[in-house]
């Protein structure tokens, strides 16, 4: 079971936990990458290598915001989706997918997610996707 790790940010002098931003995503380069970018937007960031590993995490209930691979071996992220809102999780979920299909786009937003991103995705558009997941909730 992988564990969560919250980093506390130090504000006026009092210790403020960081909202917990988990990445969902069979691709070790994108696992790698984002948690660093995370933390330096001011998050605290745990990384997944497939649904069933999130699923399984003590995680699930500390997740702020889940960034999500469409298109994942065994259970996809559009199925994540689906089996958190079969277990009365609901999170903002912003997903992200190399398919530059127009019908999986379609498919997704319908899922109510908060947003969707082509990867490679700037800095700045995953910033304002967090940013208005977050507002969101």
């Amino acid at each position: 079971m992988a564990h969560c790790f919250f980093m506390k940010s130090r504000e006026g002098g009092s210790d403020k936990e960081r909202p917990l931003l988990s990445v969902v995503d069979d691709d070790e380069s994108v696992r790698e990458s984002l948690p660093d970018l995370l933390k330096e937007f001011g998050f605290a960031a745990q990384t997944f290598s497939s649904a069933e590993e999130f699923l399984s995490s003590d995680c699930l209930d500390k997740t702020s915001c889940l960034i999500l691979d469409v298109a994942m071996p065994g259970m996809s992220g559009p199925e994540l989706y689906q089996e958190l809102r079969r277990r009365g999780r609901d999170m903002p979920i912003i997903f992200i997918t190399g398919q530059r299909d127009e019908n999986v786009r379609a498919r997704v937003l319908k899922q109510a997610s908060a947003g969707f991103l082509l990867k490679p995705f700037s800095d700045g558009a995953l910033l304002t996707a967090i940013k208005m997941a977050l507002h969101a909730t």
